[in-house]
């Protein structure tokens, strides 16, 4: 997963001189950052550094990444007037580092770059929460409350996401993935009213960009059909639903990305070997990118992540029967 660079001694030692937001203003330092991982582990791709909050910083408004929080931000979007605040994301003028970042980064990489962007639903929550929530209460009740500027607010968020990543795809990104974290928290009744219309139409516009187009949230067992629904081309899945179960559950055709639970990298390594041929053995032979099933916890070894990629470039590598 993205966070990837947390564990490395490289990524804090760059922090140790930027904050979050100044890297990702820098292409320099974004291109640093993201192919770090790729240099340490020899993974087989990258996906670009950013934060989920980037463009709604770029537009203006006051956000600030506060260590051990998260997003901030200072005046949240909580009523029809308050949408009048917010204008269009044009990458070009507002972010004009982001396309130069994937520019500089797909130069120095022999495997893809995957363009990064926030989902309507978890950009949503932070812009009316005013920063992380484990609920998203505000959230969902002006979603309940307030249908009509609720849609406004993830068509507006929609938008954004689509623009980012179609600057990236332009600049040479060869798949996206939108990232909307905390859809888990709905219910499928409230996710298919209030939030897959939207979803389902910034798929279809990242549709004409002709590249793989990825879609994960957290803890989302009770949506897979609806999110398969929405029409990516893959899935990421966090660590509660099997990847058997996926392929039942997902429209056919639909690639996996996941799912290894990332404490199982904590674990001594006898653990962490059984969990990933246990995991590879339920995997398609097509159709299925090997993944944790989110972020890696900022205490985990290094070492181990690069033992990992050995152990599937290995299984890969080994020679067995091709699903048909």
């Amino acid at each position: 997963m993205r966070q990837a660079g947390r564990s490395l001694p490289e990524y804090r030692a760059v922090r140790e001189r930027a904050t979050l937001l100044e890297i990702t203003h820098s292409p320099e330092l974004t291109a640093e950052v993201t192919l770090q991982p790729v240099s340490r582990h020899g993974v087989d791709a990258a996906i670009l550094f950013s934060d989920i909050v980037t463009p709604l910083e770029a537009i203006g408004l006051d956000v600030d990444i506060q260590a051990g929080i998260g997003p901030v931000i200072a005046a949240p979007v909580r009523t029809a007037r308050d949408l009048r605040r917010l204008r269009p994301f044009e990458p070009a003028a507002d972010a004009p580092w982001l396309a130069e970042a994937v520019r500089l980064t797909c130069a120095e990489l022999s495997v893809p770059l995957i363009g990064f962007a926030g989902g309507p639903f978890t950009l949503a929550s932070y812009l009316v929460e005013g920063g992380p929530s484990k609920t998203q209460a505000r959230a969902k009740a002006l979603m309940l409350a307030d249908p009509p500027t609720w849609r406004a607010l993830l068509e507006y968020l929609a938008d954004i996401a689509l623009a980012s990543l179609t600057a990236q795809v332009q600049a040479g990104a060869q798949a996206v993935q939108v990232f909307d974290s905390w859809i888990g928290s709905l219910s499928a009744r409230h996710y298919e009213a209030h939030v897959l219309p939207v979803v389902r139409h910034l798929f279809a516009g990242l549709a004409a960009l002709g590249v793989p187009r990825i879609y994960f949230g957290l803890g989302t067992g009770h949506l897979l059909e609806a999110i398969g629904s929405a029409g990516p081309d893959a899935v990421g899945l966090d660590w509660r639903v099997p990847l058997r179960e996926g392929l039942m559950r997902l429209p056919s055709g639909t690639a996996l990305q996941g799912n290894l639970d990332p404490v199982a990298c904590l674990a001594p390594q006898p653990v962490l070997e059984a969990e990933v041929t246990e995991m590879l053995a339920g995997a398609p032979a097509r159709g299925y990118v090997f993944n944790l099933g989110h972020g890696v916890a900022p205490e985990t070894d290094p070492g181990v992540l690069t033992h990992i990629v050995e152990l599937v470039h290995a299984h890969r590598a080994a020679p067995r029967e091709v699903e048909r």
